[in-house]
């Protein structure tokens, strides 16, 4: 029994990302990049405490996958100017910590993983809650 509510608890909440994904504007799309990426290194941390090998490095590779195919990919590096490139730096930055973290079995690795997606996410929200920001067209993918 509990196997099953537990499928069924997973797929309501695919339904839910899923649903939330196709009804977000850019803006919201990255602001749900930074939170799965947030919850995959939190993840991965849990897994590392519990010396779970393997799950630690599925989610690893989720946030290695989710700043590397979406948060670094949707940056416009020719629009975005010298804030895209920092961007861009500063993903391949946490990418590399996040490898050392776990092939050096590394939780402080995953905090200043998490620490730094943590500010960005905080800055990308307040940019979102700004009046000049709800005026203003919004950016394929919250290119930079």
């Amino acid at each position: 029994m509990f196997a099953s509510s537990h499928r069924a608890l997973k797929a309501y909440a695919e339904i839910g990302v899923e649903t939330g994904v196709a009804a977000a504007n850019p803006h919201k799309l990255i602001l749900m990049l930074f939170e799965g990426a947030m919850l995959a290194v939190a993840s991965a941390k849990m897994h590392m405490q519990r010396k779970e090998i393997a799950r630690r490095g599925e989610s690893i590779s989720k946030a290695i996958m989710i700043i590397e195919s979406g948060l670094k990919a949707s940056l416009d590096l020719k629009a975005g100017g010298q804030l895209a490139e920092r961007l861009h730096a500063l993903y391949d930055y946490m990418l590399r910590r996040l490898l050392y973290a776990n092939i050096h079995e590394s939780p402080e690795a995953l905090d200043e993983v998490s620490h730094l997606l943590a500010e960005l996410n905080s800055a990308w929200a307040a940019i979102g809650s700004t009046p000049a920001a709800s005026q203003a067209p919004a950016t394929p993918a919250g290119k930079a």
